[in-house]
This record gives structure tokens, C-alpha cells and sequence, in this order.
């Protein structure tokens, strides 16, 4: 894969990954357009836990499923709480948490199947949405990685899951770093590089000093750091390059917008052959 990629937009609502839709794998993310919310949610809410009205979220969500032509029912979610924790997902898990938010599975932030017709999906307003495959065990993954998630390493914790549990080689498996905030609009303190610190790689290249208390965080650049060091082959990592604060007309951003504000949906699932 190019180290850079581009999710190619299918309508006004989903963004497309479309090097993996040609392996039979619906991969992607919904822009902010297209949905039935209000302001500040305007227009593609799909966060059930914000203050926006549920029944505009399910609305929101049936539009996308029905687009890519998977029912809502066959979709999982997750509860995120910026940790590492990872579950394996099967049929029987189809429908948690796509209508009601607390049926979604607890503490997690990365979720994976083997099953086809069950679709992945976790919320994201500028965390960083990785996608995980590995077409000889035939699995696909996806993972919620905040500052705290990626300090936490989730991604490198996927990869090894795969591995030691599942028996997929470490060549084998593809990543793909999706849209989420820039170094160019990410801007921390010193408490959060000091844990970036702690990872035992090198981190230079994704940290950009402003000042002696500010940084600038290249999230993107730190998960493919950490994938790396996993055992990930460096031309199986994609990153896409769109920053969800700078492309303000396609993307909320919990950063940009204060806070008030809705949530993207990253999905990945296996179709029928």
C-alpha cells in the first residue's frame, strides 16, 4: 500500500477505503453530511452519547447502513473509554449498541471479527480510527486510539492479539491510519508528551516543539511508529492524510468545535462473496 492514501467519498455521507472493497471488506468513515441532526450537530451525528436527540442518531445511522447495504441490526459498537481493551466479535454480538448506547460492549476501544454480514463501528471527532485486516485468516479490525489509547498502544496490542490468539503472521497483516486530527491542530502539554516519552521507541518524528510547555502531536505519525514496532511491515501501513479539524465542512472536531459538537462512525465488516 502507498504510505499515503486517500478514502475515496462515495456519497455526501461515507468516505470509502476502497483499496480493501475490492477484497470484499466495507471499509470506511461518515463525513458530518447528509443526516437528519440539528445543530451542533449538524447534519451525520452518529454518537448516541452526546446531547443530540437519539432518535436523529438512529436516523442518521439506519441512512448510512442502508447505503452500504447493511441493516443496523448487523452493526456492534463499542463503549469507548480511551483504554486498550480488545473483544472478538461473532453474529451473536450483531446489533449492540447501534440503537441503544448501553447495550454497546463495555470498555472497549478495539473490536475484531472473522464473520462476514457484522459490521464494526466505533465513533470518533478527531481520535484516530485504525483499521486492521488480514486476508489469510480472514480478519478485520478497528480500533479507537486518543492520545491515550495510542500511549497505551492498541494498535500494537491488535496486531499481537492477531497473532498469538488468532495465528496470523505479522507480514500478513494490513493497517490503515484514517482521518483524524493533524499535528497542524493538535497542540498538547507536557503531561501528555511525557507519557508519549515513556514508549520505548523512538517518538521524535511525530512530536514538534512550540514552546518549553506546548507541543504540536502528530497522532497519525505515533501509531504508525507503534504498528511498526509490532512487527507490522512499513508497506502494509496506509495513512490517510485528511485532518478532521482542518476539513471543516466534511468532518466534526471535538477540538475545532469546543467540544459541542457530533461524532463520525468508522466502520469495517466482511460483505458475502
Amino acid at each position: 500500500m502507498n504510505s499515503q492514501i486517500s478514502f475515496i467519498q462515495k456519497n455526501e455521507a461515507t468516505l470509502l477505503f476502497d483499496k480493501w472493497n475490492h477484497n470484499k471488506v466495507l471499509c470506511g468513515m461518515t463525513t458530518k453530511n447528509g443526516g437528519v441532526s440539528d445543530s451542533p450537530f449538524q447534519t451525520l451525528n452518529t454518537g448516541l452519547h452526546v446531547l443530540d436527540i437519539n432518535e436523529n442518531v438512529i436516523k442518521n445511522r439506519e441512512l448510512v447502513a442502508q447505503s452500504l447495504g447493511f441493516p443496523l441490526q448487523s452493526w456492534v459498537f463499542a463503549d469507548q473509554t480511551h483504554e486498550n481493551s480488545i473483544q472478538r466479535v461473532t453474529k451473536k454480538d450483531a446489533g449492540k449498541g447501534s440503537k441503544i448506547y448501553d447495550t454497546a460492549i463495555k470498555s472497549t476501544d478495539g473490536l475484531y471479527t472473522n464473520e462476514k454480514n457484522v459490521v464494526l463501528a466505533l465513533c470518533f471527532a478527531d481520535c484516530v480510527p485504525l483499521y486492521f485486516y488480514d486476508p489469510a485468516k480472514s480478519l478485520a479490525g478497528i480500533a479507537h486510539a486518543g492520545w491515550k489509547g495510542t500511549v497505551l498502544q492498541i494498535g500494537k496490542k491488535m496486531a499481537k492479539t492477531w497473532q498469538t490468539v488468532e495465528g496470523s503472521r505479522l507480514e500478513d497483516i494490513q493497517a490503515v491510519i484514517g482521518p483524524s486530527i493533524g499535528s497542524c491542530c493538535y497542540k498538547v502539554d507536557e503531561r501528555v508528551i511525557e507519557k508519549v516519552k515513556q514508549l520505548s521507541i523512538d517518538t521524535d518524528s511525530a512530536i514538534t516543539e512550540v514552546n518549553s510547555t506546548e507541543y504540536m502531536l502528530n497522532l497519525k505519525e505515533l501509531n504508525r511508529l507503534i504498528l511498526l514496532d509490532a512487527g507490522i511491515k512499513e508497506q502494509n501501513i496506509a495513512v490517510s492524510p485528511l485532518c478532521t479539524s482542518c476539513e471543516d465542512e466534511l468532518f466534526f472536531s471535538h477540538r475545532r468545535d469546543k467540544g459541542k459538537t457530533g461524532r463520525m462512525m468508522s466502520f469495517i465488516g466482511f460483505k458475502e462473496a
